[in-house]
């Protein structure tokens, strides 16, 4: 969240970013309930003191007065109790409104919707030139008996599946390509829990309960299933202050990730885009303020530097403003060509990275002690996917399908894969 001086001081400023988002809130009412909260704060703490006062006084008090003055601190004790209620919920509400509001942005996202988002890259490799017309990775994976759809809808309901032969080597061989090269780029390997506390949800800007969430919760329990390890890895470290000789801390997270992906149907969700399950490398900092620009950066050169080594032709986009998450105040996106995805292909998300800053680090309370003493001080928080990898095999399978319907292994898979072309049986 952010500060709650900061949006006081800078409510204008703070209206106008929620507006720049779609994101419409009474900051007027916010505003007031923090008037009120100063006022019955205060009511609180006058209160306080003169039953303190009074208490004191009775011992030393004629016994004919100390009747009164009992009945006097009674009636101070109901009006305590009774100012003390009216806090709790000025307070309570102060507290909603200030959860709710998003994360600043970055001055140079682009305004508007995701139609507004900016392409400001593209990949090495260029998008490829067929002589025959392409197959989706839906009629590919059947074809090759690779994905089987109807499978997963029987057991486990739409939007799930098996993956069979190759395709779980080519699942697993995408996740140790990028396991393997994010322990070359310094980050230290995690293995998450699939389930997180709700607490943990909603201070990474989740939203675990609501007709609006796209989290599975688990009955008759404070646990959801996660929907990246940006929840577990961001929750590692709650409540903790760090020192900032320590920093940055790069994590790699590996884990299944769970969405409901509520009212996503139609053709460019389909087979293996938009599903309940799949497996994710993700990519996480805590770095100090005045590093996060560039750890950001680094997170996007990274996820294009695993693409480009994939041979998978790809745009980067600058998010527009109305397109970002509650948490984030920058974004950026990979999408990658997918050839059989409508008419004539289209691009379609494979990772994203954002620069959270310090909006999770307060919600969860994680700090850093400067070099040379201070106060502690909130530290700013990055995440970034390197690979998703039902939207990588997407992208695998189309970008390297052949005329006679085989598959090409791309060259850096091949050593986990062990074969360089997968074909039919």
């Amino acid at each position: 969240m952010l500060d709650r001086r900061f949006v006081l001081e800078n409510i204008d400023a703070v209206r106008d970013n929620c507006e720049r988002r779609g994101i419409h809130l009474d900051l007027s009412r916010f505003v007031s309930l923090e008037e009120q909260r100063k006022r019955l704060q205060q009511q609180v703490d006058d209160l306080n003191r003169s039953a303190n006062e009074l208490a004191k006084s009775i011992p030393k008090a004629a016994k004919e007065e100390k009747p009164a003055l009992i009945e006097q601190g009674k009636t101070l004790r109901t009006q305590r109790a009774e100012a003390e209620q009216a806090l709790q919920d000025v307070v309570q509400e102060a507290d909603a409104l200030l959860a709710a509001i998003p994360n600043m942005s970055h001055p140079e996202s682009p305004a508007g919707g995701e139609e507004d988002s900016r392409e400001i890259g593209r990949g090495k490799t260029p998008l490829p030139a067929y002589a025959f017309q392409p197959k989706d990775h839906v009629e590919l994976g059947e074809a090759l008996d690779l994905i089987d759809l109807e499978a997963g809808a029987k057991v486990a309901g739409h939007g799930f599946y098996f993956l069979r032969n190759e395709a779980v080597l080519l699942d697993m061989a995408l996740q140790s390509f990028a396991l393997h090269r994010l322990v070359q780029e310094g980050f230290t390997l995690v293995s998450t829990p699939d389930l997180a506390r709700n607490e943990v949800l909603a201070g990474t800007g989740y939203v675990p309960r609501g007709p609006e969430t796209q989290i599975y919760s688990i009955a008759d329990s404070d646990l959801s299933l996660i929907a990246t390890s940006e929840i577990t890895l961001a929750g590692m470290l709650s409540g903790k202050i760090l020192e900032q000789a320590d920093l940055p801390i790069l994590l790699c997270g590996h884990s299944h990730c769970f969405r409901t992906e509520a009212g996503a149907h139609g053709r460019a969700s389909r087979g293996l885009y938009r599903v309940h399950q799949f497996t994710k490398v993700e990519m996480f900092a805590f770095t100090t303020p005045d590093a996060s620009a560039a750890m950001h950066e680094r997170l996007k050169a990274i996820e294009c530097q695993l693409f480009d080594d994939l041979g998978i032709p790809y745009r980067i986009l600058d998010i527009a403003t109305g397109d970002l998450g509650a948490p984030a105040y920058r974004k950026y996106d990979l999408e990658a060509w997918m050839p059989g995805r409508g008419e004539a292909g289209e691009f379609g998300e494979v990772t994203s990275t954002s620069n959270c800053t310090d909006y999770q680090a307060r919600r969860l309370n994680i700090r850093y002690r400067p070099q040379g003493g201070g106060r502690p001080q909130h530290l700013h928080m990055l995440n970034g996917t390197a690979v998703a990898t039902s939207r990588a095999l997407i992208a695998v399978l189309e970008n390297y399908q052949q005329a006679d319907g085989s598959i090409q292994v791309p060259e850096v898979l091949r050593p986990y894969v062990g074969k360089d072309v997968i074909g039919p049986r």
